[in-house]
C-alpha cells in the first residue's frame, strides 16, 4: 500500500470533526500537569465542575477493576487512590466509548476483560501499584472504535475479511489499509497527550518486545489480551487467540506456576458477568 493511501486514512481518522472530542477537562488536566505546583485538590475541581464526568469517573473507580467497590466517595479519593494518569485515561476511554458503546458492547467487554487480567499480571509481576495498569488494559483496543467511526467502509471490509479467511483482526486491517490498530492508537496518543508508559502499551501489545521504553507495560498487556481471548470475554474482532510471546514472560518473570494462579483468579473474576459491563 502507497505512503499516500496510508497518509490518507491518517487524516480521516484524525479528522477532528469527527473524531470523539475528550471533554474540556482533559485538555485543562494536562495543562495543569506541567505545573510542579499542580496538586491532586485542583484536578479534583476541574473533574468535579462537570457533574456528567465526575458521575463517570467515579462509576468505573468503584467497579471491580480497581479492587475499590463501592468505598471511593469522592474525586479527590480517586485520584489519590489511583493517580492522575490512571484517572485521565479513563476520561478518555469513556468518551469514546460512549457514543457507540450500544452497538460495541462485545469490544467494550473485551477491553474491560483485558483491564482485569493486566491488573492481575501486574501483580503476579511483583509492579507497584497494579491498578495504575488498568487502563492500559481497557484503552489498549481503542484504535478499533476510532478506525470503525472514522472510515466505517474499510471497517466492514476487515470485518468480512476475518470471517472469510479466519484471519486475526490485526492481519486483516494491515491487508485493507495497511496498517493495524496499534498505529491507530500510537496516532491518537499523540493526538490526545496520553503519557509515555500508557502510548507504549497501546501500541505494542502485539509485540512488547517493539517498546522502547516500557516494555514491560506492553508485556502485562500483552499477557493479558491472551487470557482475555482465551476466556472468549467479548469480542476482540475475531475469534482467534493471539499467539503468547515467551520473551513478554520472561520480562515479567512469569512461570507456569503464577500463569496458572493468575487464570485461576480469572476464572472467579469473569464468572460474575457483572465485572464485565460496568460503563
Amino acid at each position: 500500500m502507497s505512503q499516500e493511501l496510508i497518509t490518507s486514512y491518517k487524516g480521516r481518522i484524525l479528522e477532528a470533526k469527527n473524531l470523539p472530542a475528550l471533554p474540556a477537562a482533559v485538555q485543562e488536566i494536562s495543562k495543569m500537569m506541567q505545573k510542579s505546583d499542580c496538586s491532586t485538590d485542583q484536578v479534583a475541581g476541574v473533574i468535579e465542575r462537570d457533574q456528567s464526568l465526575a458521575a463517570k469517573v467515579l462509576k468505573m473507580v468503584n467497579s471491580p477493576v480497581y479492587g475499590f467497590p463501592g468505598r471511593i466517595t469522592n474525586v479527590k479519593n480517586a485520584l489519590v487512590l489511583l493517580g492522575i494518569n490512571v484517572i485521565k485515561g479513563l476520561i478518555v476511554s469513556t468518551a469514546v466509548f460512549d457514543p457507540y458503546n450500544k452497538h460495541m458492547v462485545g469490544l467494550w467487554k473485551h477491553s474491560v476483560a483485558c483491564s482485569l487480567a493486566t491488573v492481575e499480571v501486574a501483580k503476579a509481576a511483583g509492579f507497584q501499584h497494579p491498578e495504575e495498569y488498568s487502563v492500559m488494559g481497557l484503552l489498549h483496543d481503542i484504535g478499533k472504535v476510532v478506525f470503525a467511526m472514522q472510515i466505517p467502509e474499510a471497517r466492514k471490509e476487515v470485518d468480512e475479511l476475518v470471517v472469510s479467511r479466519d484471519l486475526m483482526f490485526k492481519d486483516a486491517e494491515k491487508e485493507i489499509i495497511g496498517f493495524d490498530h496499534g498505529r491507530v492508537n500510537s496516532w491518537l496518543c499523540e493526538h490526545w497527550n496520553l503519557p509515555l508508559t500508557l502510548k507504549e502499551a497501546m501500541i505494542f501489545h502485539h509485540d512488547p518486545m517493539k517498546a522502547q521504553f516500557h516494555p514491560e507495560t506492553a508485556a502485562a498487556v500483552h499477557v493479558g489480551d491472551f487470557m482475555a481471548r482465551l476466556f472468549e470475554c467479548g469480542s476482540g474482532g475475531d475469534d482467534n487467540v493471539p499467539p503468547l510471546d515467551p520473551r513478554a514472560l520472561r520480562l515479567l518473570n512469569l512461570n507456569h506456576k503464577s500463569i496458572e494462579s493468575i487464570l485461576d483468579e480469572l476464572i472467579g473474576i469473569y464468572s460474575d458477568s457483572a465485572n464485565l459491563t460496568i460503563m
